[in-house]
């Protein structure tokens, strides 16, 4: 059976940030900005997240899972911190030496 293709439109238009959520640029900020006020254009400028019922519909069309949608803050992957990077390169060095 063939691999299933992701919607290319989309992922060019959003981005997935490190939480899970979805951004995407906010609509009618290219042109026409002459008769918008100072403070709405500042506010079309921010990047927009997506609302959960449109992420569901975004992870059928790229064929994933976007991680932030429904999950609990503590099951979300992190990155460690440097302390804890130490740690894990300490720990393989001495799997290391006590393996030769």
């Amino acid at each position: 059976m063939p691999k299933n293709k992701s919607h290319k439109g989309l992922s060019k238009r959003i981005r997935i940030s490190k939480s899970g959520k979805v951004r995407h640029r906010a609509a009618y900020h290219k042109h026409l900005s002459s008769r918008k006020t100072a403070k709405r254009l500042r506010q079309l400028r921010k990047d927009r997240h997506v609302v959960a019922s449109e992420a569901k519909r975004f992870e059928k069309l790229l064929f994933r899972r976007l991680r932030g949608r429904n999950q609990p803050l503590s099951a979300r992957r992190r990155n460690p911190s440097p302390e804890q990077k130490r740690e894990i390169r300490a720990a393989k060095a001495a799997a290391a030496a006590a393996e030769s």
